[in-house]
């Protein structure tokens, strides 16, 4: 199997460094291939822009998906968005590792998937959910924060977690036609003992040596739809 971390942590001595690097040793362990994009230590752009595109299809105004479409094709989109579409084509496992920044992932992880997800290679027409550009490869998260478990649930304080992370788990991966697995997260970690990020570090090894026997996250088919994607009656 062939899994591509990408990394978004600006602390080399974080815990959430310390999951990728506990990813990187139980998957590589187990006789798995592993490439990581360390989204700080490469420096990569998040902000996507016209300057992303050698030669527009428009000069005189920016539709940032067509440009991505035609750029692609050409080759004449920047190069790093190049380079990191092809390790996601490479992999069969795409992990995103990253801390909870306000409900959400932080801004570089967020500009890697609004300038990695190309238009016409991830999705395009009605290539999304099941027949997403990325159909048939899998896709994880793992996360820390600092809320206990128990202020995450259906009646609890901050609500679910797969509620509050819809725009990454359904908006981004499904859409693009990955299979979601159910994502892992590191509760609390600024706040617990050594020996607790031991053993949070042992369950998600133990996650990762299982990920053949996950049931991955529901979402829609399109053969549950008609072709004006109203549902089928």
């Amino acid at each position: 199997m062939k899994v591509l971390i990408v990394h978004a942590h600006y602390e080399p001595q974080s815990f959430t460094t310390a999951l990728k690097d506990q990813a990187v040793a139980t998957l590589s362990a187990a006789g798995h291939e592993v490439r990581v994009s360390d989204l700080y230590a490469m420096q990569f752009n998040p902000v996507a822009s016209a300057a992303d595109f050698a030669e527009r299809s428009d000069p005189d105004y920016c539709v940032y998906a067509l440009e991505q479409r035609k750029g692609f094709e050409s080759g004449t989109i920047a190069a790093d968005i190049r380079e990191e579409v092809a390790k996601v084509d490479w992999c069969d496992v795409l992990i995103l590792n990253f801390p909870i920044f306000w409900f959400s992932v932080p801004a570089i992880m967020k500009g890697w998937i609004d300038r990695v997800f190309v238009s016409g290679r991830f999705y395009g027409g009605k290539r999304f959910y099941d027949q997403g550009g990325m159909r048939g490869k899998r896709a994880l998260l793992s996360f820390t924060l600092g809320g206990r478990e128990h202020m995450f649930g259906p009646q609890a304080i901050h609500g679910e977690l797969e509620t509050m992370l819809r725009p990454i788990l359904r908006g981004s991966l499904a859409y693009a036609g990955f299979t979601v697995l159910p994502p892992f997260a590191a509760y609390h970690v600024p706040y617990v003992t050594q020996e607790s990020r031991q053993q949070i570090l042992v369950e998600y090894a133990g996650r990762l040596n299982r990920l053949d026997d996950l049931t991955s996250l529901s979402f829609p088919s399109l053969d549950d739809f008609d072709d004006r994607l109203y549902p089928k009656t």
